[in-house]
Parts: structure tokens; C-alpha cells; sequence
């Protein structure tokens, strides 16, 4: 899978949606290999979108389409300044339950001093998230440049995840969590997207 994260601030959230909306409905019909999107704006104007394809190279044939430089000229628009590009094929989807379901995504970004240790502490993963955290529905986590990383969890809801929040971890968790905590460079920044637009295929 290859993911690129696209990022920046937005004065007109609605308007960047509306965009992404004829995206949608005009360019990922002829789209070869797009598997689904991820975007949404925080309460504070930062406008984050996480877009999946089978492959670079399906990507890459997607961007030299003329119509996807038009659309792109009119969405780099409503940025308030150049947007921000993470590409990434390294990349650990966990699913419990079907994320197109959400009704809050959390958008998590770090830098970290082995990622590769990082990612299979991501994929290595034991708890049994149905029963420990029915809220959350999946995520998906991926590796980019200069040591860091983004993560986005997909919540039922916002109330649900932060009563999650309070309950205390298995014993399994704690230690990858202690352990992930030791390696992170930094601060992590969290992203809450509570109303996240979510795409995909039909």
C-alpha cells in the first residue's frame, strides 16, 4: 500500500471539503488503484487528508492524469500557504471493526529514534481490542521521512473514545506503550477530526 499525507491550514473548511467532494465524484472513478481517503480539519483550521493506493506507481499514475492537475490547482488554492506531502510505503493497517464507521478519527504525528521498531510494535499487536476497547473501529499507521510517523485511529465517537481514555491498559499494552514512549523524538502532535470525511471505492 502507498499513502500520502497531505496537510496545511485551511480559512474555509467547507470549501476544501466541497473540493474533495468533486474529487470524489468526478476523478476517482478513473483513479486505477486509489483504495479510499481519510481528511478532515481540527477546530483550529489544520487540514490534514490521508489518501491510499495500491502502489506508488498507481499514485504516480494518478497525479500525471491533466484532469488531477486541474482539481489540484483549485484545492492548493484554499490553502493558507504551501501544503505539507508525506509519502509512504510503509505502512500497518489494524482493523476491529469497519473504520468507515467513524465518527472521530485521531491524527497522531511523532518522530521517533527507530521507527522500524516502532512499526513492528504496531503490527505486533496481541490485545484483543473487541472486548479491552470496543470504540475504536482501526488504524492505520505509516513511516515517512526524517524519522517520523502518522497515525490515524478511528473511533466510534468522540465520547466514546475518551471514556476509553480512562480505562487502564492490559499489562501487554503498558509495556509497547513504555517502550514506543522511549523512543519517541519529541512531542506527538494529536489531531482531532471530529467530523472526518471518509472516502472510498464503491
Amino acid at each position: 500500500m502507498f499513502v500520502q499525507v497531505i496537510q496545511g491550514t485551511v480559512p474555509d473548511p467547507p470549501q476544501q471539503r466541497r473540493q474533495l467532494d468533486k474529487w470524489v465524484a468526478e476523478l476517482a472513478p478513473g483513479a486505477t488503484g486509489w483504495l479510499g481517503s481519510t481528511a478532515g480539519v481540527t477546530d483550529d483550521g489544520q487540514a490534514i487528508a490521508l489518501v491510499r493506493f495500491e502502489s506508488e506507481e498507481a499514485a504516480r499514475h494518478n497525479s500525471d492524469r491533466s484532469e488531477q492537475s486541474l482539481w489540484w490547482e483549485e484545492m492548493a488554492r484554499l490553502y493558507d500557504g504551501e501544503p505539507s506531502f508525506h509519502d509512504s510505503t510503509a505502512v500497518e493497517v489494524n482493523l476491529q471493526d469497519d473504520p468507515a464507521r467513524a465518527g472521530f478519527v485521531q491524527v497522531m504525528q511523532g518522530r521517533s529514534s527507530d521507527v522500524q521498531r516502532v512499526r513492528q510494535l504496531m503490527s505486533d499487536d496481541p490485545t484483543d481490542w473487541s472486548t479491552f476497547r470496543p470504540d475504536l473501529l482501526g488504524s492505520l499507521w505509516l513511516a515517512h521521512e526524517d524519522d517520523g510517523w502518522t497515525m490515524a485511529i478511528y473511533f466510534t465517537s468522540e465520547a466514546a473514545a475518551r471514556e476509553g481514555e480512562q480505562k487502564e491498559p492490559p499489562a501487554d499494552l503498558q509495556e509497547r506503550m513504555q517502550e514506543l514512549e522511549t523512543l519517541a523524538i519529541g512531542d506527538t502532535t494529536y489531531l482531532d477530526l471530529r467530523d472526518p470525511w471518509l472516502h472510498a471505492p464503491d
